[in-house]
């Protein structure tokens, strides 16, 4: 079944490819142009369709289009989410058209239904205009099914869950900003680590995302999906926002137009944030992010982009504590029984982007991007399991040096009636992690044994082709892709010195089917295989074993409007896993655990019964399973069987704006039979505001009904200090309570 699949999957990119290149004697008449906002800035992805013919295209990143088959007197719709439609008639074909779309409050009944492989994006691009992101945690809970946790003083990279996964830190989802990569390979602290903290949420202006394997231009940790957020190319205003609330909380928010023309646009942004946290032993949480960018056009075939960001942070943390001692009154909820554990962190990047139009149907575009990484962490998961008298306190550090590039060629072709593009993709990353380090510490200062001492050079280079067809109100989309790994370890525990050294490579093929009957509906049957990596120390000790295992997906599912005002997301879904991997923390690696499946069912639901009121829903079903374990202990440890998260955002004239947004998380499994479990938990969150001229005040709660609730939890076998014998159960690190925040903003 795979060969067949790999088979017919390049026979279409084949078949693609003879389409571009008999393009030249297959053009009809085009017309071409520009489609900019009234301040004169290009618009990216404006959706034009001509309603004569019933062909479409998507302006680029420069804002320029092109239509085939168009003549004179033919209607043409020009639409975009932000934006208020325009319709334009062609009185001639010569002079390219400039149209200006006029930027406007989200509405539903305006929406179409493109035929695009990502038409999904549509959801989170409705969420982030009627709620805009407000914290660092929302920037991931604005992915439709996507569930987050933190467990150490909110200096650590998030817990995910996604699709039946618990993702840890981002072993199965690939994540980036701007197309810089998030997840961090051979990670000191777990593979596939993603911290997301550098990303202040006010430069975010949409979030491009898609669940399963089925995209040719995402490689390693893209199984259960990827997301990539786009912040900001320019400023509508400038901004400075200050924020306070319980707990010692302080929030000091920057944002100023450097450059704001026509053609060229820079802005600065800053962010520096104070917290003591809802527990006993204050977190002495901070954060400095600084961020700046520019985007200009340097010609109309050429835009440079330059973005940089530094950010630092350094926190105190209580852990996960034990339900036995906070049951038998030894500690409160919010109590420790190590509260030395914390860290420090801190990231540096650069990335530049160079677009180049080749000619009216060729498009170049290129990343290379660099990053200095560092990271140091204390924990401790059992106390007094293995050091009686000392405790088991570990330190994870790494300092880390970051390089690569993208680039992707694409080729639009049309074959009388019919179109579609084709793609050729390349990148390289190296990732140069030195000194990685676990080591037992006491008190965070004393380093009684190193466990792990070494460097890890790790390069991942990637090709692939792609091509889209639209065959009437079909659209058929195969791909391929390899990937070729390097993975060297020099062991600095070792007597001698010695590099080892593993190479592998992995391909994947995709085929992606669509049916656009209207612009109101879209059908898809979306397949794929996609990988994850495993940790460099691992593959070069396992040099036998499957440490480039592959992930199968389906997704079979339609997006559609089910009124003007509503918009409806199905889908059932299917992935099967060659290898599941487990973070082991106080072995510092990442241990295989065998083969899974996982299957599901999902619903998004958005609803605007007003302009400036909305309402959504999404309602994920997971059934995830060991396949080679006996019935009964065959359950994937923490893995959500069922989420829930609803809400409804106003965004009234009189300049009233607010939300209340309730999240559900069920029971799941602790452990493989399902003995120890983690209780699930419904929390509500509120957000009330008041826009005046330039003036805007608002509140936010988060917890509102004060609900005790555990964010994060494992079954995990600990000893205290005073006990003879260990003991396995929940250990869990609570949930905000009642938390008031205000705030005010002024923009000039």
């Amino acid at each position: 079944m795979t060969t067949y699949f790999y088979r017919t999957t390049v026979k279409l990119a084949i078949v693609s490819g003879l389409l571009w290149m008999a393009h030249g004697t297959l053009w009809a008449q085009s017309l071409s142009g520009y489609v900019l906002d009234d301040s004169q800035q290009p618009i990216q992805e404006a959706y034009i369709f001509n309603k004569t013919t019933e062909q479409h295209t998507h302006s680029d990143e420069m804002g320029y289009f092109i239509l085939e088959n168009a003549s004179v007197g033919d209607t043409l719709q020009f639409s975009h989410l932000s934006y208020q439609t325009e319709q334009w008639v062609i009185n001639e074909l010569q002079t390219p058209l400039t149209v200006i779309l006029f930027s406007k409050s989200i509405a539903l009944s305006e929406i179409v239904i493109t035929p695009r492989l990502n038409a999904l994006n549509i959801i989170t691009d409705i969420d982030t205009e009627t709620n805009p992101v407000n914290s660092s945690q929302d920037v991931l809970r604005k992915v439709p099914g996507l569930v987050i946790g933190q467990h150490a003083g909110g200096g650590k990279a998030e817990q995910i869950f996604l699709r039946g996964f618990d993702i840890d830190h981002g072993t199965d989802i690939n994540i980036t900003v701007d197309g810089l990569p998030v997840n961090m390979v051979s990670h000191a602290h777990g593979q596939g680590y993603a911290d997301l903290h550098f990303v202040i949420p006010e430069t975010l202006e949409n979030i491009d995302f898609g669940k399963g394997p089925y995209y040719g231009n995402k490689g390693n940790f893209a199984t259960a999906g990827y997301v990539d957020f786009r912040t900001r190319r320019k400023l509508e205003n400038s901004t400075i926002k200050l924020e306070a609330g319980q707990f010692d909380t302080y929030r000091l928010l920057g944002m100023f137009n450097l450059l704001k023309n026509t053609n060229h646009n820079a802005y600065i942004a800053s962010e520096f944030i104070l917290s003591d946290g809802p527990f006993e032993s204050p977190q002495n949480f901070n954060r400095t992010n600084l961020f700046a960018k520019y985007n200009g056009l340097l010609s109309d075939k050429d835009r440079l982009g330059i973005t940089a960001s530094h950010f630092t942070s350094g926190w105190d943390a209580s852990g996960q504590i034990p339900e036995r001692a906070v049951n038998s009154g030894l500690i409160g909820r919010f109590g420790a029984i190590d509260d030395t554990e914390g860290g420090t962190t801190s990231r540096s990047n650069v990335l530049i982007d160079y677009d180049k139009r080749i000619d009216d149907r060729t498009s170049l575009y290129n990343k290379v991007y660099w990053s200095r990484y560092d990271f140091e962490l204390f924990s401790n998961f059992t106390f007094f399991l293995e050091d009686p008298i000392n405790g088991d306190q570990i330190k994870q550090r790494e300092k880390r040096n970051l390089y690569g590039l993208q680039s992707e060629y694409e080729r639009k072709y049309y074959w009388g009636e019919y179109q579609g593009n084709w793609k050729a993709g390349i990148s390289l990353r190296q990732d140069q992690s030195d000194n990685n380090e676990l080591s037992r510490t006491l008190n965070r200062s004393e380093t009684l044994e190193q466990l792990q001492l070494g460097t890890i050079n790790e390069t991942n280079a990637g090709a692939y082709l792609e091509s889209t067809l639209h065959l009437g109100k079909w659209t058929i989309n195969p791909a391929i892709r390899a990937d070729y790994f390097n993975f060297k370890y020099n062991d600095g525990l070792l007597d001698l010195y010695e590099t080892q050294n593993e190479t592998q490579t992995i391909v994947s093929p995709k085929l992606n089917i669509l049916f656009n009957p209207s612009d109101k509906l879209q059908l898809y049957a979306k397949s794929g295989k996609g990988f994850h990596s495993n940790d460099t120390r691992v593959v070069v000790a396992q040099r036998d074993e499957k440490t480039l295992p592959a992930a199968y997906g389906l997704d079979l599912g339609f997006i559609g409007k089910l009124s003007p005002k509503m918009i409806l997301n199905m889908a059932y879904w299917h992935l099967y896993l060659e290898q599941e991997f487990v973070y082991v923390g106080d072995a510092g690696i990442v241990e295989p655990s065998g083969k899974t499946r996982r299957s599901g069912l999902e619903l998004s639901y958005r609803y605007q019964p007003l302009n400036w009121l909305s309402w959504n829903l999404d309602a994920n079903y997971v059934r995830a399973r060991a396949i080679e374990e006996s019935s009964g202990n065959d359950y994937i440890p923490l893995a959500p069987e069922f989420t829930l998260t609803s809400g409804v955002s106003v965004n009234h004239p009189s300049g009233w704006f607010g939300s209340i947004e309730v999240r559900y998380l069920d029971d799941r499994p602790a452990n493989e039979d399902n003995s120890i479990v983690a209780k699930g938990y419904t929390v509500t969150d509120l957000n009330l505001g008041y826009q005046w001229k330039n003036l805007s005040f608002g509140v936010q709660i988060q917890n509102i009904l004060d609900t005790d609730w555990n964010e994060t939890q494992f079954a995990t076998e600990s000893r205290l200090q005073n006990e003879l014998n260990p003991v396995e159960e929940i250990h869990f690190t609570p949930g905000t309570p009642f938390f008031l925040k205000t705030s005010i903003q002024y923009s000039f």
